[in-house]
């Protein structure tokens, strides 16, 4: 599809109306009276124009989304339910700021689609006018959470940045990601327990045993996914033991080779936990 440059042909662009930027305009097989496309700037829709108009049959392979998207059907199966914590994007079709968003959005889905308990989503409130109505929904693109202990929703305020959106759904999740979907340095690590460790790292031979039986006590303790990260730790500290004091030092070196390797993103997830807890003992 060609491309005129307005800037320096000013006068083809006046002749056929153009007066804002990108404007597409369809010109007919022998015909100089354009019409103007006005439908969605996504691939599918712009070649389902070109083939309705130009008599053709073009396929655009569809790529992989991880946003969830949402309708009447699943709204409240996905959104309402209290195992999750959602964030929903409210948008219109039509709407410019939801079109801009919408890269970001897909890199912020993107970034936690590993996460079990996080869903990034979003609702054609134009089509669902009666959900949008229902919270509250009167601009776009609207933006709301709706974490586990409260699925009335909370408005969504801040930036609409990538690292704005991770930053955000960290603090209210207790994830620990980046905008490319990675393992921060902090992930896995539990301040109670690397305490001990810190504790447990200075002491002799003898008292060692005593600073692992206090170990135990607070892995004990935890609950949800933190209590998954104790057993690392209690795994951690039984290999020191017995393995000598070189243990934690050689194994963040395996790790971090591993992880330079083509693994898979859960594989990543778990030696990135395994090294961000050894760092305590190291």
């Amino acid at each position: 599809m060609p491309l005129v440059d307005c800037d320096e042909h000013k006068g083809v662009c006046s002749k056929y109306g153009v007066s804002g930027y990108p404007t597409l305009q369809w010109f007919p097989k022998g015909s100089l009276e354009p019409k103007k496309y006005e439908g969605p700037r996504t691939a599918e829709a712009l070649a389902e124009f070109v083939n309705n108009e130009g008599g053709l049959n073009v396929k655009i392979a569809a790529v992989p989304s991880s946003v969830a998207v949402l309708t009447a059907d699943n709204f409240n199966d996905i959104v309402l339910d209290e195992n999750k914590d959602v964030l929903v994007e409210f948008y219109a079709p039509w709407c410019g700021h939801c079109k801009n968003l919408a890269p970001t959005y897909e890199k912020v889905a993107a970034a936690f689609k590993s996460e079990k308990d996080v869903v990034v989503a979003n609702l054609d409130a134009d089509k669902y006018k009666d959900l949008a109505e229902k919270y509250g929904v009167s601009g776009f693109p609207t933006l709301k959470f709706f974490p586990k202990g409260n699925k009335a929703g909370e408005d969504y305020d801040g930036g609409r940045d990538l690292d704005d959106f991770v930053a955000f759904i960290n603090e209210k999740s207790g994830t620990s990601r980046d905008g490319k979907g990675q393992l921060t340095s902090k992930a896995g690590t539990v301040e109670s327990l690397d305490a001990l460790v810190k504790e447990f790292v200075a002491a002799g031979a003898d008292e060692k045993k005593a600073v692992f039986s206090r170990i135990e006590e607070e892995v004990e303790k935890l609950k949800g996914s933190t209590a998954r990260y104790g057993k690392i730790y209690l795994k951690a500290a039984k290999s020191c033991m017995v393995k000598g004091a070189d243990y934690a030092k050689n194994e963040i070196e395996r790790l971090q080779r591993l992880l330079e390797k083509s693994i898979s993103p859960a594989k990543a997830d778990e030696f990135t936990l395994k090294k961000n807890i050894l760092s305590a003992f190291a």
